[in-house]
């Protein structure tokens, strides 16, 4: 296992536009998965889905969570323009009704 990088964090939430169906969840896990495995600059990753929310500021409402991190800003931007993460766009766009970002760069 890779460690956490601490200079770029890249998170990124996906609402479903059929979140109950397995069929889309496999095709997207499958496609993520690929597109993480190949690469060039993503150094960690975390793909999650949201766990039932215990408290009332847990908003689970998504259906997949990614988290991925980066030694730089500038190798994140480079991983928004590489083909591995064109394709994942390209096959799994369809699936998804929302999408937010969060990027966050560190503090030390």
């Amino acid at each position: 296992m890779r460690e956490f990088d601490p200079h770029f964090a890249h998170t990124v939430f996906f609402w479903f536009k059929n979140p109950d169906n397995q069929e889309d969840r496999a095709a997207f896990e499958k496609s993520l998965q690929k597109f993480l495995d190949n690469s060039a600059y993503a150094k960690t990753s975390f793909i999650g889905r949201p766990p039932k929310a215990s408290r009332d500021v847990v908003d689970g409402s998504f259906t997949y969570s990614l988290i991925v991190t980066f030694e730089s800003a500038e190798a994140q931007q480079k991983y928004q323009d590489e083909a591995p993460h064109k394709v994942f766009i390209e096959e799994s766009s369809h699936l998804w009704a929302k999408v937010i970002v969060y990027d966050s760069m560190g503090v030390q």
